[in-house]
């Protein structure tokens, strides 16, 4: 007799309708964040990450909502709604996104917080984007199903030629954060799909 669990249906926010609503409302929250933080003559990025502080890490929880200006968060929010849009999609995306989101964050913030010079403010969601790249990237990797794989692939043509930012090539970018951040994607698809790749159907 095979056994096989049974259909679960994706949640609303798991649909390409969802997913797409999610990302959106997620970037204008950044969007408004950022006019307030205008408003305010960059006040709120003060909550960011204070490299090499005592109590600097603290800003790991804020930083990737602030942007260093507006063009900043331009470079990040078109990465940020495909990315997302990608993860969401599926049965199991909301916690896909989750999951991958809180490993980048906490890795990026740390990186950044441990190996930025002193007297530095590190804020931005450019972690989180590395994160969820890699995520993608090695959830093919790991997951071993056609899907996934062909996602892989699709983001590494879009998007790989980005992995060079994890390297100190511009100055005035954390590529501290980005570094922490792709580490954690890789960290945070061994750990989610590593042990799917192994269940096999069985007949008895």
């Amino acid at each position: 007799m095979a056994y096989s669990n049974p259909t679960v249906p994706p949640r609303k926010v798991e649909t390409p309708k969802g997913a797409a609503i999610f990302m959106l409302l997620a970037v204008v929250v950044l969007w408004v964040l950022e006019i307030i933080d205008f408003v305010l003559r960059g006040w709120l990025d003060r909550l960011g990450i204070h490299a090499q502080e005592p109590m600097g890490w603290v800003g790991i929880i804020f930083a990737p909502f602030l942007h260093a200006g507006f063009g900043h968060l331009m470079a990040n929010s078109i990465p940020l709604l495909v990315l997302g849009f990608l993860i969401l999609l599926g049965r199991g995306g909301a916690l896909r996104m989750v999951w991958s989101t809180l490993v980048s964050m906490v890795s990026s913030g740390i990186a950044a917080w441990i190996l930025t010079p002193a007297h530095t403010i590190v804020v931005g969601a450019s972690g989180v984007v590395f994160g969820w790249l890699t995520y993608l990237m090695a959830r093919g990797f790991f997951a071993r199903d056609v899907k996934s794989i062909i996602v892989s692939i699709a983001v590494f043509i879009l998007y790989g030629s980005v992995l060079w930012g994890v390297l100190p090539t511009q100055v005035g970018v954390s590529w501290q954060a980005h570094l922490g951040g792709a580490i954690g994607g890789v960290f945070a698809a061994w750990v989610m799909h590593r042990r799917a790749a192994r269940k096999v159907s069985v007949g008895l």
